[in-house]
């Protein structure tokens, strides 16, 4: 027979309730619920939830771009020229954010590989195209060259060179024609006599008639060459080549300078640009002779070197359905007498 203790509950057995019951395993006090439990006799409690919190949206930061180097847009250099007379150049810069840059050209000789000249251009301005101008004595003797174009910004950053936007090109100057002049009865300008075809070539003097970039059609920014231009030393004197009426004596500050039209018996109209300042000969409405004196070779206006732009309207001069022609065929028969 089992023994009893005390208590009347075997040794090593669970203790039940004064009641009789039978504990519940792991119970806590009456009238508590255990946890995650739901209490007696209610609902269940709602899960705990941890509010959400979205991170605040990050802008990426702006990066600006700092200017970029400037280039060499347009480096328009003739491929031959005169010895005695600057070619003629036309450039273009550009480089972002910046709105002007230092610049100049430089011809270093290719025989002996020293720099023949140097000129500065000063602050050119960007993404313009622009002629350049020499110093009134510069000069290049014969010889082929290299021509560099150097620019540099503000930030000392220079000119981004590549395969077409190198800012350099070569160019060949000869030594100019000579011509015997005629003999001349007088110091005076002489009178000049008719040549073939009954004209008298315009300039009386030394001359040549320049490079592609001198012809008629040759182009230009915006529009083609209407004439055919006529080197030759600051100050030759400029006859007519045909008796006429001086129709236009003006000025032009970006491009012809000093001009005169004059309606030839010919038909033809001319147009005299580029005259030296101060040597005017005729004014509006004069009767011109064949021969008459007209102006002298000079460069005002857009023009770098000494010479005659001479150009030859059919229909007058800029009117409704004229137009120009090309004057070399007729300078170069004038010219061979």
């Amino acid at each position: 027979m089992l023994a009893l203790g005390a208590s009347g509950v075997a040794p090593g057995a669970a203790e039940a309730d004064v009641t009789g019951g039978v504990p519940a395993p792991d119970s806590g006090p009456v009238g508590v619920s255990a946890p995650n439990s739901a209490p007696v006799g209610g609902t269940p409690p709602a899960p705990a939830t941890t509010p959400v919190v979205k991170p605040a949206a990050v802008r990426p930061a702006v990066t600006r771009r700092p200017p970029g180097p400037p280039v060499a847009r347009v480096f328009a250099v003739p491929t031959s020229s005169i010895a005695g007379f600057m070619p003629r150049i036309r450039l273009r810069i550009d480089e972002t954010g910046t709105s002007s840059v230092r610049a100049r050209v430089v011809f270093i000789s290719l025989r002996t590989h020293h720099t023949a000249l140097r000129t500065d251009l000063g602050n050119v301005p960007t993404g313009r195209e622009m002629g350049v101008h020499w110093p009134r004595h510069a000069a290049l003797a014969a010889g082929t060259y290299l021509v560099a174009l150097h620019a540099y910004d503000a930030r000392h950053v220079s000119l981004l060179r590549r395969a077409h936007t190198s800012g350099r090109a070569t160019l060949t100057v000869s030594r100019p024609v000579a011509k015997t002049p005629k003999p001349v009865p007088a110091p005076a300008v002489p009178t000049p006599t008719p040549g073939v075809g009954g004209g008298i070539f315009p300039v009386r003097g030394a001359h040549t008639f320049g490079g592609p970039d001198a012809r008629f059609g040759a182009a230009r920014a915006g529009h083609t060459h209407q004439g055919q231009d006529v080197l030759a030393a600051e100050g030759t004197p400029i006859v007519a080549p045909y008796a006429g009426t001086v129709t236009s004596v003006s000025y032009q500050a970006g491009g012809a300078g000093y001009y005169v039209v004059e309606q030839g018996v010919d038909g033809h109209t001319y147009f005299f640009a580029h005259c030296r300042p101060g040597t005017l000969a005729v004014t509006d409405g004069a009767s011109l002779p064949a021969g008459g004196s007209v102006c002298q070779v000079g460069h005002t206006g857009d023009a770098t070197t000494p010479h005659l732009h001479l150009e030859m309207w059919v229909g007058g001069w800029r009117v409704a359905g004229s137009h120009p022609i090309d004057p070399l065929p007729y300078l170069l028969a004038w010219d061979h007498v």
